[in-house]
C-alpha cells in the first residue's frame, strides 16, 4: 500500500517529533507499505524517509515542484537524496494532486502551514465524496489539540458538519495509526 505522509520541512523542531516521524517511516516500511511524501530532506518529511529507508523495504516516492530541483537534479539539502522515485510537478497544487493521486491512505505528522494546506483539501475532497482513503493524525506531543479545539468549536456553531471529525483517526501511537489504516482501506 501507498501511504502518504504529510509533515513539517522545518529543522527547529523539538527531537520528539524527529524520533516519532523516524519511528513512522521504519513502522510503515517494516509492515511492507511505500512512502509517498513531499520529497524533503528536512523536519518530518526527512525523518519519516530516513525511518522508511532504514527498515529497507519501501519505495520512496517523492513529488516536488520543480522549483525544488535543479532541470531533474537533486538538490542537496532540499530533496532526500534516497529517493527511489522522484516526480516533478509544475506547481504545489499539481503536487498536492499527485500526492493525492499515488496514495491509498494519508497521515497527517505535525507541521506548518503547507501542512495544514494539504491535510484541509484532504479532509474536504473526503468530506465531499471525492475519495475514502482512511485519513489519521499522529498527534505527537498533543500537536493538533489547538486545531481540534477549533474544529469542534466549528462543529459546535454550524459551520463544520458533525460528521467531518469522523473521517480523521487521531491518536500519538504510530502503530494505532498503522493499524487503523491498514483496516479500514477500501
Amino acid at each position: 500500500m501507498n501511504i502518504c505522509i504529510y509533515g513539517a520541512a522545518s529543522e527547529n523542531i523539538l527531537k520528539i517529533y524527529i524520533s516519532e516521524g523516524e519511528k513512522l517511516g521504519f513502522e510503515l516500511s517494516k509492515r511492507g507499505h511505500n512512502l509517498v511524501f513531499g520529497g524533503g530532506n528536512c523536519g518530518l518529511m526527512g525523518a519519516v524517509a530516513r525511518g522508511a529507508l532504514s527498515e529497507g523495504k519501501a519505495e520512496i516516492i517523492g513529488i516536488v515542484p520543480s522549483f525544488f530541483t535543479d532541470k531533474g537534479k537533486r538538490v542537496d539539502g532540499i530533496l532526500f537524496k534516497e529517493i527511489s522515485k522522484l516526480i516533478e510537478t509544475e506547481t504545489m497544487s499539481e503536487r498536492k494532486m499527485l500526492l493525492n493521486e499515488q496514495s491509498d491512505a494519508v497521515v497527517i505528522t505535525p507541521g506548518g502551514i503547507g501542512t495544514y494546506d494539504e491535510m484541509f483539501e484532504m479532509l474536504t475532497l473526503k468530506s465531499l465524496g471525492r475519495h475514502k482513503k482512511p485519513m489519521a493524525l499522529l498527534n505527537t506531543n498533543g500537536y493538533f489539540e489547538g486545531l481540534l479545539g477549533v474544529l469542534h468549536k466549528g462543529i459546535e456553531d454550524g459551520f463544520i458538519a458533525s460528521d467531518v471529525i469522523n473521517h480523521l483517526f487521531i491518536s500519538d501511537d504510530v502503530t494505532e495509526i498503522l493499524d487503523y489504516i491498514e483496516q479500514n482501506v477500501f
